[in-house]
Order: structure tokens, then C-alpha cells, then sequence
């Protein structure tokens, strides 16, 4: 058992240096940083958000989106991992209101660093549509029986539970779903395949099958047939912050190494360094520019979320896409300002360009969110 620091969460300290000791091996090999979540664990930082009703340290959305970014700096693979966990703790908060029970008892495993949980929502069928399910849910008396199809899930192997997505028990309609708590080692879940991917190589996401996974029905998370709501008004919201922080402290650190590389080195023939070229300081300058944009925006967002402001729902939508499309620019930038000193791994940017370039392909997708943006701006259902 870890032993888990007693301090609010605005006193946790991110254990910066030893996540990113084993980064650069994890996007490698493909390997699931278990250091780095063993790190976490005795920071006390898996248990953030988590209310102190729970055993938590509480923690706003700022406070959270903060470690996120710190987490990513040090390694895209764990930012991720750690972003899908905090998702997931949210989701299941937004539905505990018993003390007892096994969603509280999970919350309370998770505040004391003893719990790694992750989200399974996705599906081959509905694609980037992670809110609409083809999984069904057959009830059985006190409990219901899960068959699902998972195409993506982070820390698959890994979680000790999952908050899973399914269609709501005799539904038709995809939209009208169910939320549960299924805790990994139930029988019929079998993990079908290892992730090897272009970045974020050691995040362990893998496809999952449910297959007659039976579920006590005190693990439904919310009303029945209530699915849809959490997703909108807990998952969402969350999983946005945290991706938007995982592409903030990605590109934060991109720009500090390109920054350095750029002082650093020198045009021997010139007597000038790489930072004496203008459109090197250019370079620099516009991607510091975009950073610093998506990273305001960044805790704007936040700033709503905590206050339940009305303008939150369009913060948002905008914000994963600004801030997926923001790393994309700003590590190709750093990418060209180091040229072949990034390009052959000589500095981490490679891995951080690649990285980058996931935000903007998971659901919902940044061609999703534009549109989403353009509905809500027109006066037109989102769904």
C-alpha cells in the first residue's frame, strides 16, 4: 500500500523528474510506464478531484487540468494514461451520492492511491461518436449482463476498473445508454490486442471485449437509460480539460527544448548562433504565441467549469480543438527550429511531435468539435 501524503490538492507535487526518467524507454519499447504510475500513487496525485467525503484532497478543475499538464511535459504516455484515470473519477463522482456502496468504495480506493480506473466508451461501430453504443445491456434481475465490443482503451490491461458505455436495456436507439462500474477482473473480459501506435506509445490502449460480463446493478452510474446525460455533463467537460492539458504541457516543454537548442547552438562559420537567424525568432516567437493562447484558454475553461457558467458548453467545444490543433503547430515548429538534431532523436521533440498529433484524431475529433461549434453558433441540436 502506497502512503498517500494528507494535503489539499493544491499542495500536491507532480514528481516531474521521475516520470520523465522513463518517457523516452516507454515510447521505445511501447511499454505501459508502471514507474511512473507507482510515482503518482505515492504523490498522492491518482486521488485528485476525488471529494474529501471520499478520503480525497479535493481539487478544482484548474487544480486538476495543472497536474495533467505537468504529467504530459514529462510523458505524453503518461499524461494520457493519468488523463483517462481522472475522467473516469469524475464520471463515477458525478454519481456517487451514497457513502456506501461499491461506487464509494471505489472512490475512496482511488483517494487513497490504491485504484487505477480508465474509461471504455469507444467503439469500432460509432467511431469518434463515443457517446452512441452498439454494446447492449440484458438485464437479469438485480443484476444486468454486458456485451460490448471496445475499440480503444487506455490503460486496458493495466486499470483495475472501468466505466463502460453500453445501450440502455431494451433501447434501439444508440444515444439512450447506461453507464457502469465493472471491475477489471470479472469474468468474460478478455483484453484483444496490444497498442502500438504513432505516439503516446506506452499509454496501453487496447481494444476490449465484454462478453456476458455480468454487473450488479448498484455499479450503474446514474439514472436508468441516463447514460447520455453523464457523458454530456461529467465525461465531457473532463475529458476535454485533461486532453487540452496534456497538449499544453507537451508543447510547453517542446518550446523550452527548441528555445534551448536554438541558444545553444552555434553557426561556428558565422560566429552566431541558431537564435540569431530571424526566422528562427520568428518561428519561436509565433508557436510561444499559439502556446500561450490555447494555454489562457485552457484555464478560461476551467475557470467556467468551477463556476458553472453558462458560456462553459461552447468553451468546450472549442477548447480540445484549439488546444489539439495548437500542438500540431507548435511542435512542428520546434521540429523545424532543431532540423536534424530533432529529426534523428537527439532531443526528445521527435517523440513529443509525435505525441502531439493524437488529440486532434480522438473522439470528438476536432472536425467533430468545429462542427459542434457551428451548430451551437446557428442555433442547431448538436445530436
Amino acid at each position: 500500500m502506497s502512503v498517500i501524503p494528507s494535503v489539499s490538492a493544491d499542495e500536491l507535487v507532480v514528481p516531474r523528474e521521475e516520470i520523465a526518467r522513463g518517457a523516452a524507454d516507454a515510447d521505445r519499447d511501447g511499454r505501459f510506464p508502471i514507474e511512473s504510475i507507482e510515482a503518482l500513487r505515492t504523490a498522492g496525485l491518482l486521488g485528485i478531484g476525488v471529494a474529501e467525503r471520499f478520503g480525497g484532497p479535493g481539487g478544482s478543475p484548474a487544480a486538476v487540468a495543472r497536474a495533467i499538464e505537468q504529467v504530459a511535459g514529462a510523458c505524453g504516455s503518461t499524461g494520457m494514461i493519468y488523463t483517462m484515470h481522472l475522467v473516469a473519477v469524475q464520471t463515477l463522482q458525478a454519481c456517487t451520492l451514497e457513502e456506501d456502496g461499491p461506487l464509494a468504495d471505489t472512490l475512496r480506493a482511488i483517494a487513497a492511491g490504491e485504484h487505477l480506473t480508465t474509461i471504455a466508451f469507444s467503439e469500432a461501430g460509432t467511431r469518434s461518436h463515443f457517446w452512441a453504443q452498439l454494446s447492449t445491456a440484458t438485464p437479469n434481475g438485480d443484476t444486468v449482463t454486458l456485451d460490448a465490443d471496445k475499440s480503444w482503451v487506455t490503460a486496458a490491461a493495466h486499470a483495475d476498473s472501468y466505466v463502460t458505455a453500453v445501450r440502455a436495456p431494451g433501447a434501439t436507439d444508440p444515444l439512450v445508454t447506461e453507464l457502469y462500474l465493472v471491475d477489471a477482473g470479472t469474468r468474460g473480459i478478455e483484453i484483444r490486442g496490444l497498442f502500438d501506435g504513432l505516439g503516446m506509445r506506452g499509454n496501453g490502449s487496447s481494444p476490449v471485449r465484454f462478453n456476458g460480463v455480468e454487473v450488479d446493478l448498484e455499479r450503474r452510474l446514474g439514472d436508468p437509460a441516463g447514460g447520455f446525460g453523464v457523458m454530456m455533463s461529467a465525461t465531457l467537460p473532463w475529458f476535454v480539460l485533461g486532453c487540452a492539458a496534456c497538449c499544453v504541457g507537451l508543447s510547453g516543454v517542446a518550446l523550452e527544448q527548441a528555445a534551448a537548442h536554438a541558444s545553444a547552438t552555434r553557426l561556428e562559420h558565422e560566429g552566431a548562433s541558431l537564435a540569431d537567424l530571424p526566422t528562427i525568432r520568428a518561428r519561436l516567437g509565433n508557436a510561444k504565441v499559439r502556446y500561450m493562447q490555447a494555454r489562457a484558454l485552457l484555464y478560461e475553461v476551467a475557470a467556467q467549469l468551477e463556476a458553472g457558467a453558462p458560456e462553459a458548453q461552447l468553451g468546450v467545444l472549442a477548447l480540445k480543438a484549439a488546444a489539439a490543433e495548437m500542438a500540431i503547430e507548435v511542435t512542428d515548429a520546434a521540429m523545424r527550429v532543431c532540423g536534424g538534431a530533432a529529426y534523428s532523436r537527439h532531443l526528445p521533440l521527435e517523440r513529443l511531435f509525435r505525441d502531439a498529433r493524437a488529440a486532434s484524431v480522438m473522439a470528438p475529433t476536432t472536425d467533430l468539435l468545429v462542427d459542434f461549434l457551428g451548430k451551437s453558433l446557428t442555433g442547431r441540436p448538436l445530436f
